[in-house]
């Protein structure tokens, strides 16, 4: 028997909470520890003369939150690009970077590092790069055979993302192997460590730009995970808005990548778990990845700067516990799709 997925309203509900307690708890949480009281008298703007208050609030403002929301938008902006591209594909194994745009923007961002550009030129590039990659890959599979032929597009993806990925190989092995390659592989393992707060506010009007056609179309959306010729007959024209999904979630995975560097994993598992709680129905899927992902990046950049003296990679804990945990969704799933 089917179980049914539970009432998308309350699931919204709980999960925004869920985000709130989880952002106090990472906001608390590192070498300089910050209590709640101390968390809230800052937030409140309380008056007070404790010099620990003081020193929490520039802990706060400073590093933690910066990183917070950074780790949030990191979180959501993967899991809506995985959850669009899943439903726009009609594969569940589909991640964020079928396209090649983590492939290209992790080489965008290594050559900034190996031409010794500043921080905000090699974003920059890594921004560019996840975005041509995209565009290379979409006139390949229009001069191939047309641009609606789905299939070609994962290919041509396949394709590019390989070849940048081989580029990011000789990028490294042309680097200065005492100074520019441990930069570049620390990057393309993923991290938040340099995050500021002028780099947030950068990348999250992107972010909004790119989630807002998702949102606004995520009843259309729905529809193309029927087919094209059922599309149709329900009104929509799987042409345009294949693109427009495209080209949204193309934008918030490099926009997000250039900063954090290649995170993999979080594009692919958290729609699935998100699909467990609501269902598959895309408008309520898009929000639930949304907030679930966002838990789950704060989860683990927390986990990523505290669990050990050393700051361990997000690339390297997100494979830590995705994998395990992808294999116990598709067990799960097929358990509870047997009669």
């Amino acid at each position: 028997m089917t179980r049914q997925p539970l009432p998308a309203a309350a699931v919204l509900v709980l999960l925004s909470a869920l985000l709130v307690i989880t952002v106090l708890f990472a906001a608390g949480t590192g070498p300089y520890p910050v209590s709640p009281q101390q968390i809230l008298t800052i937030l409140l703007a309380t008056a007070s003369d404790d010099m620990d208050i003081a020193s929490a609030s520039t802990v706060l403002f400073q590093i933690r939150f910066p990183r917070v929301l950074a780790a949030i938008l990191v979180g959501a902006a993967l899991s809506a690009a995985g959850a669009a591209y899943q439903s726009l594909f009609r594969n569940p194994l589909v991640s964020p970077d079928i396209l090649g745009v983590s492939s290209g923007a992790g080489f965008g961002a290594v050559l900034g590092i190996l031409l010794g550009l500043p921080v905000a030129a090699i974003q920059f590039l890594g921004f560019g790069g996840g975005l041509l990659t995209v565009m290379l890959v979409v006139m390949l599979a229009k001069m191939l055979r047309g641009s609606g032929d789905v299939l070609l597009l994962v290919l041509a993806g396949i394709v590019v993302g390989a070849l940048a990925g081989a580029a990011i190989s000789l990028v490294k092995v042309l680097a200065d192997p005492y100074d520019q390659l441990p930069a570049i592989t620390f990057w393309l393992l993923g991290s938040l460590a340099g995050v500021k707060l002028e780099d947030v506010m950068t990348v999250m009007p992107v972010v909004a730009l790119g989630l807002l056609p998702l949102i606004l179309l995520r009843w259309r959306i729905g529809v193309l995970s029927l087919g094209d010729e059922e599309a149709r007959a329900l009104g929509v024209e799987a042409g345009w808005l294949r693109a427009v999904v495209i080209a949204a979630a193309t934008l918030v995975t490099a926009s997000v990548v250039a900063v954090s560097g290649i995170i993999g994993w979080v594009g692919l598992m958290v729609p699935h778990m998100a699909r467990l709680l609501v269902g598959p129905r895309f408008d309520r899927l898009l929000p639930a990845s949304i907030l679930l992902g966002a838990i789950f990046m704060v989860i683990v950049d927390t986990l990523a700067r505290s669990v050990a003296e050393i700051e361990i990679p997000l690339g390297v804990l997100t494979a830590i516990i995705g994998g395990p945990a992808f294999v116990w969704l598709l067990a799960r799933s097929r358990r509870v799709a047997l009669p």
